[in-house]
C-alpha cells in the first residue's frame, strides 16, 4: 500500500520513497501521545523534552552513525523525508557537522536493511528508548474479511522497543508501540 506512488514520489519530489519516513513520522505521532519515552534522566530527575528529534541511524563501512532529525513534530512526511535523505548523504559523504549527531530525544534503527527480521538494539543515552525496525518482507498471515478467517499474503515487519525501565514500564512500551502500529496500518497523512 505505501509504495503505490513510488514512482510519481520520486518525479514529483526528486526522492526516493523508503519506509523510513512512515516509521519516523509514526514514531514522533506516537512520541507526541506517549511524553515519557521522549524523555531523558538526569541523576535521579526524568527530564522531559518538547521537542522530537529523532535520531536515524544510518550505516557506514566502519559502523554506525546517527544524525538527528530535529523538530519532527513541525515537519510533515515530505519534511521528515527530505531531512532522513540529506542527513544520510551527508553521514555517508562524510559531510555532517558535529551538531547534526547531538541532541537526539528518541532513535530508530534498521537492521533490517542488511537483512535481520528483528534486533534488540542498545539505548543512545541519554535517551531513553530506541525503536529497532527488522527487514520489511512478505509474510502469510491470517486476515479476516469480516465473515471468516483467510491466508494471505502480506508485506510484514518486525518492530522492537528497548527501553529504560527506571522511568517506562512495560505496559508504557505496549501502548507505544500498538500506537506506532495502528498509525503504520492505517496510513491517512499525505505524502507530499
Amino acid at each position: 500500500m505505501l509504495f503505490r506512488s513510488k514512482d510519481e514520489f520520486q518525479r514529483q519530489h526528486g526522492l526516493k520513497l523508503t519506509y523510513t519516513p512512515f516509521l519516523v513520522r509514526a514514531a514522533a505521532e506516537a512520541l507526541r501521545a506517549f511524553p515519557v519515552i521522549n524523555a531523558s534522566v538526569d541523576g535521579s530527575n526524568v527530564v522531559y523534552k518538547r521537542d522530537l528529534n529523532i535520531g536515524i541511524a544510518v550505516a557506514l563501512e566502519w559502523g554506525l552513525i546517527v544524525p538527528v532529525v530535529v523538530h519532527c513534530e513541525e515537519k510533515n512526511f515530505l519534511g521528515v523525508a527530505r531531512s532522513i535523505a540529506d542527513l544520510a548523504e551527508r553521514a555517508r559523504t562524510k559531510k555532517l557537522s558535529p551538531d547534526e549527531l547531538q541532541n537526539g530525544t528518541f532513535t530508530v534503527t534498521n537492521p533490517g536493511s542488511i537483512g535481520g527480521l528483528f534486533a534488540t538494539p542498545i539505548i543512545n543515552q541519554p535517551q531513553v528508548a530506541i525503536m529497532g525496525v527488522g527487514q520489511i518482507h512478505k509474510a502469510p498471515v491470517v486476515v479476516n474479511d469480516g465473515e471468516a478467517d483467510a491466508i494471505a499474503i502480506r508485506t510484514v515487519v518486525y518492530l522492537t522497543l528497548s527501553f529504560d525501565h527506571r522511568i517506562i514500564d512495560g505496559a508504557v512500551a505496549d501502548q507505544f508501540m500498538a500506537y506506532v502500529k495502528n498509525k503504520l496500518e492505517s496510513w491517512e497523512e499525505s505524502l507530499g
